[in-house]
């Protein structure tokens, strides 16, 4: 299992390593942290589930304190395109949510998702408590045994630091994305994801 929550030595020195301390904006829900490639994608299929009331998109994993798009993308950080969502757990099972993040990607592939290459594609489950650690590492096993030879390449990890990413990121395929093309968050909805710049 991973290390807890704190155990890095760094934390204290460095923000950027410092476990993630935001709350969700209402004492039921929970926070989540997910990397599954270019975090567009991943964010609408998450505004989608039922019980997921919010979903941002940021950097996390790194080792430097506020980075941004253009400073990520060269490698030189570590850190990992997120999504970061609030969710109600008595409308949306954690469970639930490990199912489609298993969905939306390939985690067999190391440092990449189709055609995006780079750490910051990364895969990974970034957990706030106990409970997320137990059910992350669980699913990955459960979806190794599926996958029977592929080796799967995805970190479990605590959730480190969340820098939120510029606006034009934020619901970037809801507003339309760079071709002006909106793409539904309707909770339920289940067209097909198109990820475009």
């Amino acid at each position: 299992m991973a290390a807890k929550a704190g155990e890095n030595s760094g934390a204290t020195s460095n923000p950027a390593l410092a476990p993630d301390l935001d709350r969700p904006d209402h004492p039921d829900h929970e926070l989540a942290q997910f990397g599954a490639g270019c975090f567009w994608g991943v964010e609408l299929a998450f505004q989608r589930v039922t019980g997921v009331v919010k979903t941002e998109v940021g950097y996390s994993q790194g080792h430097v304190p506020d980075p941004n798009y253009k400073l990520v993308c060269t490698g030189s950080t570590n850190h990992v395109e997120v999504v970061r969502l609030q969710f109600d757990p008595a409308v949306c099972p954690y469970t639930n949510l490990l199912s489609l993040f298993w969905s939306r990607h390939d985690p067999t592939t190391l440092n990449r998702q189709g055609g995006d290459v780079g750490a910051q594609y990364r895969s990974g489950i970034y957990y706030y408590n106990d409970s997320q650690a137990r059910l992350a590492q669980e699913s990955l096993e459960a979806k190794q045994k599926e996958l029977k030879d592929k080796k799967i390449m995805t970190e479990i990890l605590p959730a480190k630091r969340f820098y939120k990413a510029e606006e034009y990121h934020q619901q970037y395929l809801e507003k339309g994305g760079g071709r002006g093309q909106k793409q539904s968050a309707e909770k339920g909805c289940n067209d097909p994801i198109r990820c475009y710049g």
